[in-house]
């Protein structure tokens, strides 16, 4: 004799994802966006070395409660890292020229303004790179387009249309890598390294402006630019943590400005 159990039927109701709980993904990305905004505005106000060494070396200081990998971390602000030197190389030999003179070519110059104006701006460039990366590491696109779209009132579709292309912004290194690998089989990888890399670039061009035609015929076709009031699936709230965010990122800026003007550094 068989008896047959009734299994419960499925729920097909669908559930808004459930953000990670880790470290500062618990954290609306529009707020790290705000604050690092409102800190870029507090240290272009003056061009004095105090006041960005003050905002870099509290930054430093708050950096380890993020728990970010050191290669992680290294990795990721490589890009500031490389281009720190080099800004600081052409402000000190093109520079605003003041005080003592220590080198001079042509239109390259050193003297003391410039290069005490050199070094403010290094520190200027990390005080404000260090935070715009670090803190977006990690970071879910999905959920800065749900808060730019609810919190900012952003239009829904510049959204979408930004959402999207960050999307596809992760395929060009596969695409690049398959085109190296096509022409290396194709025995044309070997030589010409600069010319090769042209080549590689356009045609990665042309795929990329393909992929976008065809991704906006589809997601037009699918009702993305239809007009009219848009439903989210999960909703964005601006909470007590993120105005603790933009609260600190500011706080720092403020506090910068403030010993600078203290110490006398201050000046627009």
């Amino acid at each position: 004799m068989t008896t047959s159990t009734t299994q419960p039927a499925p729920s097909w109701r669908s559930e808004p994802p459930v953000r990670s709980e880790r470290g500062i993904r618990v954290v609306q990305p529009v707020a790290a966006l705000l604050g690092v905004i409102g800190l870029g505005i507090c240290l272009v106000l003056s061009l004095d070395v105090v006041s960005a060494a003050v905002a870099l070396g509290l930054e430093l200081a708050l950096l380890p409660l993020l728990r970010i990998p050191v290669r992680t971390l290294l990795f990721r602000t490589s890009p500031v890292l490389v281009a720190v030197p080099l800004t600081g190389v052409s402000i000190a030999l093109y520079g605003r020229a003041s005080g003592r003179e220590w080198f001079d070519f042509g239109f390259a110059h050193v003297t003391d303004g410039s290069l005490v104006l050199a070094v403010a701006t290094m520190l200027r460039v990390l005080a404000v790179g260090l935070p715009s990366i670090v803190l977006f590491i990690g970071m879910d696109p999905t959920d800065l387009a749900d808060g730019l779209a609810q919190i900012l009132r952003l239009p829904a579709r510049f959204v979408l249309g930004a959402l999207a292309a960050i999307r596809m912004m992760t395929l060009l290194g596969d695409d690049w890598r398959q085109l190296a690998m096509a022409r290396r089989a194709r025995g044309l990888a070997d030589t010409g390294r600069i010319r090769r890399g042209a080549s590689m670039a356009f045609a990665l061009l042309v795929l990329a402006l393909r992929r976008a035609t065809t991704l906006a015929v589809a997601m037009e076709s699918r009702g993305f630019g239809a007009p009219g009031r848009r439903t989210w699936a999960r909703p964005a709230r601006f909470g007590a943590r993120e105005w603790a965010m933009v609260a600190v990122l500011v706080g720092i800026g403020l506090v910068s400005i403030a010993v600078s003007v203290a110490v006398g550094t201050w000046r627009v």
